[in-house]
């Protein structure tokens, strides 16, 4: 299955594991510069951390240990959709995260060793988060 239909489909983490091994995608790509640098991502991102500073201190939306440091796009942002302010500019689609677990996200922290998700015995990926989030058997 390609990474276009996994995303249609709405496997996100199957799309940013696979990302992570194919493509390394890196943050600020060179189409998304423009956006990143504007006033509109700019006093959105200011907005959404004062709103998180207000709502718990701060802390990673992640794993609540450690004080943000980026606001992160959960739905990853591409060429067709930055110029849809309901997936760039809308605070449900962000999060604030420390830099640690921004790095497990969309082939950030390439430099890690450790994987963003194992395979199936079918091939099909399964992101590490996702397994950790489940409950553990009696």
């Amino acid at each position: 299955m390609k990474i276009e239909e996994l995303y249609q489909r709405g496997h996100l983490a199957a799309v940013r594991c696979l990302l992570f091994y194919t493509k390394g995608i890196r943050m600020a790509q060179e189409w998304a510069k423009t956006f990143y640098k504007s006033n509109k991502w700019i006093k959105c991102r200011n907005a959404y951390i004062q709103y998180r500073i207000m709502t718990d201190g701060g802390l990673c939306e992640e794993c609540q240990d450690k004080a943000g440091y980026i606001v992160h796009h959960k739905t990853i942002l591409t060429r067709e959709n930055i110029s849809d302010p309901d997936i760039s500019l809308n605070h449900n689609n962000l999060e604030y995260v420390c830099k640690d677990c921004h790095d497990l996200f969309d082939g950030h922290g390439l430099n890690k060793t450790k994987p963003l998700c194992r395979f199936t015995p079918d091939g099909q990926p399964i992101s590490l988060r996702d397994i950790d989030k489940q409950p553990t058997p009696p």
